[in-house]
């Protein structure tokens, strides 16, 4: 099996030290860092690269068998968000030390001997590792490069989406069959109107609410007139007769 999950951006100072001590904590804006990561963060003497050596290490499933593939990008927007939403967590652990605002657990707020104080350490971390997001996953570069995995894992909420379309609006939910040919044809239809779902709104680009609005008035009528067939129907609006032609 092969998966690209996120990854906890806690992680970063141990995946990232090998970075931060050759090329410091400055990041470019779409800058990629590809590594390993320890697959136990729990344990203290696990790393995932040797700080003392300048090259990133380049995953290998035989030879880092306790350890994953880590891909961190940097983002400027994202960095100009946690920015503003680290100063936001700030102030408010002020106010709670200040004694202005009660909170029952503030971040970047410690206790000692009952006294309350900001955690000016773990701000400044946080601070540090403003717009960086990271991915891991088990697939090597040579299968897929660290722009494809950052890619493929935001296509994922196009799979989310089929799930909970296929759930609601196919009606795979609840099922009432019992037998397992009656339960392999009634899910062979879901996932069938799936993909004819998904393929018009690749051909049209309208959604599919916005599909079923504008053929469910659409009817054909055939009728038999002096032994001839009369066909009539009602014509598509305007504008979807022009985004319905293949």
């Amino acid at each position: 099996m092969r998966f690209i999950v996120g990854s906890r951006v806690t992680k970063a100072p141990k995946d990232l030290e090998s970075h931060f001590r050759w090329h410091g904590d400055a990041f470019t804006g779409g800058q990629i860092i590809d590594i390993i990561t320890p697959r136990d963060q729990r344990g203290k003497t696990t790393s995932a690269s040797d700080p003392m050596v300048k090259a990133e290490p380049v995953w290998n499933p035989k030879r880092h068998q306790r350890s994953w593939r880590a891909v961190w990008a940097y983002s400027t927007k994202r960095a100009v968000r946690d920015n503003k939403t680290l100063t936001l967590q700030e102030n408010k652990a002020r106010a709670v030390v200040d004694g202005e605002k009660t909170a029952k657990t503030p971040r970047f707020v410690k206790t000692t001997n009952g006294a309350r104080s900001l955690d000016e350490a773990s701000l400044t971390r946080a601070r540090r590792l403003v717009g960086l997001k990271g991915y891991v996953t088990n697939i090597p570069v040579t299968v897929m490069g660290a722009r494809e995995v950052i890619e493929s894992y935001h296509d994922l909420r196009r799979v989310e989406q089929s799930f909970r379309k296929s759930k609601t609006d196919l009606r795979a939910r609840p099922m009432f069959h019992h037998t397992r040919d009656a339960i392999k044809a009634h899910l062979t239809i879901v996932f069938a109107a799936l993909a004819v779902a998904r393929y018009l709104q690749e051909v049209t680009g309208l959604s599919v609410r916005k599909i079923v609005q504008t053929l469910r008035p659409l009817q054909q009528i055939s009728v038999r007139i002096a032994w001839h067939e009369h066909v009539a129907h009602n014509p598509l609006p305007h504008k979807p007769q022009r985004s319905f032609t293949p």
